[in-house]
């Protein structure tokens, strides 16, 4: 450090960088406030910039505090040019590579376009306040609850990034906890949750012989994503690579998974089976899907096998309300431990700390828990009343 006077230093680090200090006391405190570096500040230029800290300092005014007050003033002038439409482009963008897939950022993208940028899209960011959001959400809140909460987050999401990156100060407008919650009713009071209608496990084995009376991909792909208790976007992404026959097995990349981990899924006999059938369909050229559409190089659509269930006139149920017929079997009509039974369903399992400790997925339990639903499946009615044992007692 070397003083040319009046608490104005030079300061030289070891590897030669040059640059001017202000040192000054604070309520008994020593501070350091930098002034620049030598490259981009004269000896003249630090003077005088050390003389209006030393002016503050005697008007009983902090020099840093008052540098950080005119940058933030600063950037808040410059908000004013920033709209919520360009704000939430930019956090989406840096957000991108952090979302799962493609999917997630069209959605923020979607939901925003529709029912927020009409309202607030070219408006300050600075400029939008609680009046504003309730604006976006009450045309929302009781028709579509489900769609107004994802709105409401993403508006809070874009709105404390814009606080943190100092283009807006104040409270945030669109929380919910403590503010939004005064005014607003809460979802659940809004409207119940809808369930994904179900099947009832007892009619099942009739509607899979039914089902088999149908032909073409779509037919296939909704009794194997029975079969599997997967979800339809799993079943329609799947790919010939994630399959291995010899050891019937079905690896499910994190990707497409809900809970961001990779799924083994253990394949039964009439699995096996329907994958030896799709074989004889000729492959896409590009995407190489199990379950192939009708145009080329894409997936099934996620509206066929729903056509599927209304060809049977069974459009009183869904296709992932399957997965609820599956869990409602395990749990009344086999001893299989639930943990068994939601690891089936690619649920995560317990809280952190007892995931910490289970490393495994249960396999092996898992191959026999499916192999008991496909022979339930294929059960004629008369013999679905049979309570299956797990084999071997839970340790």
């Amino acid at each position: 450090m070397y003083a040319d006077g009046a608490g104005l230093y030079l300061q030289v680090t070891r590897a030669g960088a040059k640059s001017w200090i202000y040192r000054f006391s604070l309520a008994g405190k020593a501070r350091e406030m930098g002034l620049g570096s030598l490259s981009a500040v004269s000896l003249s230029e630090a003077r005088i910039k050390a003389g209006e800290c030393r002016r503050l300092r005697e008007e009983g005014v902090d020099p840093i505090e008052a540098r950080k007050a005119r940058r933030l003033q600063a950037a808040l002038d410059a908000a004013k040019t920033l709209t919520f439409k360009e704000a939430a482009a930019s956090y989406i963008a840096s957000h991108r590579m952090g979302w799962r897939n493609a999917k997630h950022a069209t959605q923020w993208e979607n939901t925003l376009a529709t029912y927020a940028e009409p309202v607030i899209g070219a408006l300050s960011i600075q400029a939008i306040d609680t009046a504003l959001v309730l604006k976006v959400l009450e045309r929302i809140w009781k028709a579509k609850p489900e769609t107004a909460t994802r709105v409401r987050g993403r508006i809070e999401a874009i709105l404390d990034w814009a606080k943190v990156r100092g283009l807006r100060q104040g409270e945030n407008p669109a929380r919910w906890r403590g503010h939004l919650d005064h005014l607003l009713p809460g979802r659940s009071k809004v409207r119940r949750v809808k369930h994904h209608a179900a099947l009832p496990y007892a009619e099942l084995p009739d509607f899979i012989l039914q089902l088999r009376a149908h032909q073409g991909v779509a037919a296939r792909a909704l009794e194997f994503t029975i079969l599997t208790a997967a979800r339809t976007g799993d079943t329609m992404g799947a790919v010939w690579d994630e399959f291995d026959a010899s050891d019937k097995l079905w690896i499910v990349p994190a990707e497409r998974i809900k809970a961001g981990k990779e799924h083994r899924v253990p394949l039964s006999d009439r699995a096996l089976a329907i994958l030896g059938d799709a074989e004889k369909i000729a492959r896409t050229p590009s995407g190489d899907y199990v379950f192939p559409g009708g145009k080329v190089g894409k997936p099934l659509s996620n509206m066929a096998m729903v056509e599927v269930l209304r060809r049977m006139g069974r459009g009183d149920i869904t296709v992932h309300g399957f997965r609820s017929t599956f869990r409602d079997w395990a749990a009344e009509r086999t001893n299989f431990p639930s943990e068994v039974v939601e690891m089936a369903l690619a649920h995560a399992v317990g809280n952190k700390v007892e995931a910490a400790y289970r490393r495994g997925d249960l396999f092996e339990k898992r191959r026999r828990l499916m192999t008991e639903w496909a022979t339930y499946c294929n059960m004629p009615k008369a013999a679905t009343r049979t309570i299956i044992p797990l084999r071997g007692r839970r340790r």
